[in-house]
């Protein structure tokens, strides 16, 4: 079971957004940005993966690629947290949290309470 983030706006279908790991945003991190329209994390992503490729000279090969591994696993904690900030710069209300195997499900648990 997954905690889900209930989040409405006016004439549109209501999102579920799981609090947990997201593997797609850990895998590929602009991929994830993209598919979600996060576009300030997008451009900071890239900013950090050239800083990163800037520092490799100083740091080492080795040292660079852990540091990346690290920051792609807290792109991959902090994804949901993106998407609910997204989500109420966008103009969606938060109504809650409910506990569902699915977001589908927790979608329909949400909608049958309301």
């Amino acid at each position: 079971m997954t905690l889900f983030a209930i989040y409405t706006r006016q004439f549109a279908a209501p999102a579920a957004i799981p609090e947990k790991f997201s593997w797609l945003a850990f895998l590929l991190p602009p991929v994830f940005a993209l598919v979600h329209g996060l576009w300030l994390p997008l451009i900071a992503y890239i900013v950090a993966v050239i800083a990163l490729g800037f520092a490799a000279s100083v740091l080492g090969g080795a040292a660079t690629f852990w540091l990346y591994i690290l920051f792609a696993l807290w792109i991959g904690f902090a994804a949901p947290g993106l998407r609910r900030h997204a989500l109420t710069h966008r103009g969606w209300t938060h109504h809650g949290d409910l506990v569902a195997a699915a977001p589908d499900l927790a979608t329909l648990s949400w909608l049958e309470s309301k």
